[in-house]
């Protein structure tokens, strides 16, 4: 998305051409995210570079680097960077290519992707210094569950909850906050998922040295101190692919073995206990996501988001009927949603 400023294209380039002494350099899409910040792509020297552009007055860059040098000192595969200009928010980073996870997964690759991924999720959450990061407190938590009713019940579907509907939201809130602040607290990427998790050839130039670990990980810069199971849930139950539950529960009871063993949790957390802190906890965030995505789409100019809503529904619906205390919850819900297709823009 532009940051509003109509030289944005030409200050990036003399930037680019100015950091790599290379005034013939060109600049190519690399992708944007859900952020006002894109990613451009260039090549100097037989080496590819990634130019990240986010405008200070609208993304600060500050916390992506400062989580990124915490990522980077405990060995995860982070992208280093080589200059920065903080003032026009501007920087030259480690290109990790283009391989994101999601295309890659099926049925054949997602264990040995899924263990790469797990295997440094582990490495995160055991390792990363967090001293000084910001918690995620019960106000965090509620902020983001009360985005859903604004953008997902109100704007996308017309509907104004009623007092006695809201007394059934918050009731369900309620039970995913208790649920969120009972489990052992740690490092949160908050978007670790197949759009964030890239495969890394390791014969480029900028690799070969380092050969650091699959996969590389990006789109960190959110990163709070908060529940064990957060990117658990958000890598198994990822808003862009789904799997059967039996195999996300087997993949999820044998990382509470690993946490165990880590001693990140205690050892009379037993299968049960564990899947309801991750049940609950993916709960919490696919809520927050309903009303993300929707806000993407009517705030944002970013429709494309909505083709993903039904699989987010799903998961809330599937995850909400299960629990009792959450049943009404779920009716709700699908009171409000009935038989429309969501992924259809609602005029306003």
């Amino acid at each position: 998305m532009s940051s509003g400023l109509p030289d944005r294209a030409a200050s990036r380039l003399a930037w680019t051409r100015d950091v790599l002494a290379d005034p013939g350099l060109t600049l190519e899409s690399a992708s944007a995210d859900a952020s006002f910040r894109s990613y451009w792509r260039t090549r100097h020297a037989g080496q590819s570079w990634i130019v990240m552009d986010s405008p200070p007055a609208l993304e600060d860059p500050a916390p992506w680097l400062a989580i990124g040098t915490r990522l980077a000192a405990a060995g995860l595969h982070v992208p280093t960077v080589r200059a920065q200009d903080l003032q026009q928010g501007f920087l030259l980073i480690e290109d990790l290519g283009s391989q994101l996870y999601l295309p890659a997964l099926n049925d054949a690759t997602v264990d040995a992707l899924y263990g790469d991924a797990l295997r440094a999720l582990l490495h995160m959450q055991r390792d990363v210094d967090t001293a000084g990061m910001q918690r995620y407190t019960r106000d965090f938590l509620l902020r983001e569950l009360e985005i859903m009713p604004e953008w997902f019940l109100r704007r996308h579907l017309g509907h104004t909850p009623t007092c006695a509907e809201w007394d059934v939201l918050e009731a369900g809130f309620t039970t995913l906050l208790h649920n969120a602040l009972a489990q052992p607290q740690g490092f949160v990427h908050r978007d670790y998922h197949s759009r964030n998790l890239l495969i890394v050839p390791h014969d480029q130039p900028q690799n070969i040295a380092t050969r650091l670990p699959n996969p590389g990980i990006i789109d960190y810069q959110g990163a709070l101190i908060g529940p064990i199971t957060y990117d658990l849930a958000s890598l198994l139950r990822d808003c862009y692919i789904a799997w059967d539950r039996q195999r996300v529960e087997a993949w999820a009871d044998g990382y509470r073995l690993h946490l165990q063993t880590a001693q990140l949790i205690d050892g009379s957390v037993d299968r049960g206990q564990f899947l309801r802190w991750f049940d609950l906890t993916g709960l919490q965030r696919h809520i927050k996501v309903l009303g993300i995505f929707c806000r993407l789409c009517y705030r944002d100019g970013k429709p494309g988001y909505l083709d993903d809503l039904p699989r987010v529904y799903d998961y809330v619906i599937d995850i909400a009927a299960r629990y009792p205390e959450l049943a009404d919850f779920a009716a709700l819900l699908q009171r409000c949603v009935g038989m429309r297709d969501l992924r259809q823009v609602t005029a306003a």
